[in-house]
C-alpha cells in the first residue's frame, strides 16, 4: 500500500505540468451549463410528514437538467410524494466545495429536517482539497446537520466515476479519477462509522441521456437513477426502523428513529 501511494505521488509530480495545462484547457473549452430553473422549496404529496433537505454542489443544484423537475430534487420528490407529505428545501450551488456547504449551513437559519441528501466532492477533487481537510469538513457538515437541523438520516452521495468522464483527457482523467476514488473510500468509512449516515453508491452508464451536454454533469436519466436509489433508501430506512415493512396499516412516523441499523444501497 505504501509503495502504491508513493508511486501515485511521484507520478503526479512528474505529470504536474501536463495536468495543469489540461485542466486549464478543459475549463476553457467545456460549456458552462446553468443551474436549471424551478422551485427550490415547497411541500407536496400525501401521507405522513417527511422533511427533506437537499444540499451540495452543481449536481445537487441540478446542472445538466433542463428544469428542476428533471433534476435530482424534482425526481426525488416524484418518488416520495405518493407515500409522504414532503416538506422540502434545496440548498445547493455550482462550484461549492465541502467547506462552502459547511459555511452555508453555519449561516442558515436553523430548522428541523428528517432527511438530508448531500452531494459534494467534485470541486474538492478538482480544487485539490487535501484528504485530511476533506474529512474534517465532512465531520463538521454531519455535526451541523444533526445539532442545528435535527437531521435523523443523512445520505452521503458518492462522487461520480471521474476516471470515465468523457470531457476529461488523459492523464487528467486518471488523476482526477484516482482522487475521486480516494474520496469515496473516505466517505464510505465516515458513513460506516455513524448510524445516522449512509453512503449512497450511485451507479449509471456514462452514455447518451445519462450525461449532460458538457460531458461532466449528470443528465436527466442519471438524476432519475440517483433519485430512485435515494428514495428507496429513505423508505427502507423508515420502514425498517418502524419494524413495519409491508404492513398495510403503516402510516409512518413523523420523525425517523436514530437508534440503529443502516440499509445498504
Amino acid at each position: 500500500m505504501r509503495e502504491k501511494i508513493l508511486r501515485y505521488q511521484l507520478t503526479t509530480i512528474v505529470l504536474a505540468p501536463i495536468l495543469v495545462a489540461q485542466g486549464r484547457h478543459v475549463r476553457r473549452v467545456t460549456p458552462r451549463l446553468p443551474e436549471p430553473p424551478g422551485p427550490r422549496s415547497g411541500s407536496e404529496g400525501t401521507g405522513p410528514e417527511l422533511r427533506l433537505l437537499i444540499l451540495g454542489d452543481s449536481a445537487a443544484a441540478g446542472v445538466g437538467a433542463a428544469t428542476q423537475e428533471e433534476a435530482l430534487s424534482g425526481q426525488l420528490l416524484s418518488q416520495l410524494r405518493s407515500t409522504f407529505r414532503v416538506f422540502w428545501k434545496l440548498n445547493a450551488q455550482s462550484g461549492y466545495t465541502a467547506k462552502d456547504v459547511v459555511n452555508c449551513l453555519e449561516a442558515a437559519t436553523a430548522e428541523p429536517f428528517d432527511v438530508a441528501l448531500v452531494s459534494v466532492g467534485v470541486n474538492d477533487v478538482t480544487g485539490r482539497t487535501r484528504k485530511v481537510e476533506w474529512c474534517a469538513q465532512q465531520a463538521r457538515l454531519i455535526w451541523l446537520l444533526k445539532a442545528k437541523f435535527d437531521v435523523q438520516h443523512i445520505l452521503l452521495s458518492s462522487l461520480p466515476p471521474m476516471h470515465l468522464f468523457p470531457a476529461l483527457p488523459q492523464p487528467l482523467r486518471w488523476y482526477l479519477g484516482t482522487r475521486a476514488k480516494q474520496f469515496n473510500q473516505l466517505l464510505r468509512k465516515i458513513a460506516g462509522a455513524d448510524a445516522q449516515c449512509e453512503f449512497l453508491a450511485i451507479s449509471f452508464p456514462l452514455e447518451g441521456g445519462y450525461m449532460a451536454a458538457d460531458g461532466f454533469h449528470p443528465g436527466a436519466l442519471a438524476y432519475s437513477a440517483w433519485a430512485h436509489l435515494a428514495a428507496a433508501t429513505i423508505q427502507a430506512r423508515i420502514h425498517q426502523k418502524a419494524g413495519l415493512r409491508g404492513s398495510r396499516g403503516y402510516t409512518g412516523p413523523t420523525r425517523i428513529p436514530t437508534d440503529g441499523a443502516t440499509v445498504s444501497p
